[in-house]
């Protein structure tokens, strides 16, 4: 007897729900699922951060219960897509969220672009790739074999001001098609007051040069980002001996393990991430919807 697998797709209307739902799919492969995770982890400690509009989740499910897929978007940000195994699952995904105004999604590199076909096709939108990006995982910290000058620290009240300049240079450097942060200052005093993140920097000689940043906690870890060194202190290792430190500070905090993404563009962050002990888990595409 063949049985043919129907499908189900729910809208969870809170992250807890979404999470009672979904949780144990998404924990099954925690790493992959990081960012599912950090968004669904600043949700609930500050649902009113993304915007005004509610987050919005989707869960699949075949006919004898077993989650398939789970997806969530912040608007107006992208649409994030779990893991997905079964073309047929995607299908499915794509058809139920044709009405929900989607400006661009990420996930999985073979899941997401089929989603990205189907949506398009089912919406008579047009879809192109913006980012190709890989997620990394590390147990273990291994030192930089050269150390930069200088030393970090835990961001400070004074650090307002530069902060929230960082904040917005790097969003116009590394996504400036996302949405623009409302409040640069109100977002670095989050930081500050280690609100769903906690905010690092390298001082060298007394001055600021590099930034990190660690949140969206996982039930075992946490992601790192953004790392951002302004382009006149580049070069240097200040990023690399940073991300280092910030990434110990937070195993002895007692996390399991670190998260990070980076862009595939650009192979000499790769290669840094890698010689600081971060290991490949699996390559995420990111794609931008427009009109035709």
């Amino acid at each position: 007897m063949i049985h043919v697998m129907a499908l189900t797709v729910t809208r969870p209307e809170t992250v807890h729900a979404f999470l009672d739902a979904a949780g144990g799919y998404l924990g099954d492969r925690e790493a992959e699922h990081n960012l599912l995770f950090g968004i669904s982890s600043t949700i609930r400690t500050t649902p009113d951060i993304f915007g005004d509009e509610p987050p919005r989740f989707a869960v699949v499910a075949d006919d004898r219960g077993v989650i398939k897929a789970a997806t969530l978007q912040t608007p107006p940000y992208n649409l994030v897509l779990s893991m997905i195994d079964d073309e047929a699952v995607v299908d499915a995904l794509a058809e139920a969220l044709r009405a929900d105004e989607i400006p661009g999604v990420l996930g999985p590199k073979g899941p997401v672009q089929r989603f990205a076909a189907q949506w398009t096709a089912a919406t008579g939108r047009i879809a192109r790739i913006e980012h190709a990006e890989r997620i990394y995982s590390l147990e273990r910290v291994i030192p930089p074999r050269r150390p930069a000058a200088g030393a970090w620290r835990v961001v400070e009240e004074r650090d307002r001001d530069i902060l929230a300049r960082w904040l917005v240079d790097f969003r116009q450097e590394a996504a400036p098609e996302s949405p623009p942060i409302n409040d640069p200052g109100a977002t670095a005093g989050r930081w500050i007051a280690a609100v769903n993140r906690t905010g690092y920097l390298w001082e060298d000689e007394d001055q600021v040069v590099s930034m990190v940043g660690a949140g969206g906690e996982t039930p075992n870890g946490v992601r790192i980002g953004p790392v951002y060194t302004p382009p006149e202190w580049r070069g240097r290792g200040y990023a690399s001996s940073l991300t280092a430190a910030a990434t110990q500070d937070q195993l002895n905090r007692g996390r399991r393990f670190v998260f990070l993404f980076t862009d595939l563009a650009n192979p000499t962050s790769n290669r840094i991430y890698q010689a600081l002990g971060y290991e490949p888990v699996c390559d995420v595409d990111q794609y931008l919807f427009a009109d035709a």
